[in-house]
């Protein structure tokens, strides 16, 4: 049903919750595992991104022209960069991350206006199976203000 949806409205309602979690787990085991404490730092923040990002409910919506998969990413990106952002423990962390909060809050109404115009009409990605790299990543990264500012902090860290 999701890729149903998602191919004749351009709406992804997955919700990516599992996900988040397990990637906090997973730095923080390789963190623990390897003595980095930067991954426990990564993990410890995409922890607390993720319990605000369940209190606000920022969860995708079943319905087009509401927030989807792609919008709720946008969230916990928005969430994670803040928590990084505000902590104390690695200055140089802190101050790659700074920007990026700043960045994505301020542009939060056009990054969410971004996600919700390109709903409503069926998208082709080439094939259900093997898809084409190119229209998926279109697709599935509809705002070029997000991707411009997640480039940004990508060539920093």
């Amino acid at each position: 049903k999701h890729v149903q949806q998602f191919l004749k409205e351009n709406h992804l309602r997955w919700d990516s919750l599992g996900e988040f979690l397990a990637l906090s787990e997973s730095l923080n085991h390789l963190g623990k595992t390897f003595g980095n404490k930067r991954a426990i730092l990564l993990g410890d923040a995409l922890q607390d991104a993720t319990g605000k990002f369940l209190e606000l409910d920022k969860s995708p919506s079943r319905k087009v022209f509401e927030r989807d998969n792609r919008g709720s990413h946008f969230k916990l990106a928005l969430f994670w960069a803040e928590a990084l952002a505000t902590q104390e423990e690695d200055r140089e962390l802190k101050e790659a991350f700074v920007d990026l909060a700043t960045e994505l809050r301020e542009k939060l109404e056009l990054i969410k206006q971004e996600f919700i115009i390109i709903q409503g009409t069926p998208v082709d990605i080439g094939g259900y199976y093997k898809p084409d790299e190119y229209k998926v990543n279109t697709d599935m990264r509809p705002s070029a203000t997000f991707n411009q500012a997640i480039n940004k902090i990508s060539e920093l860290v």
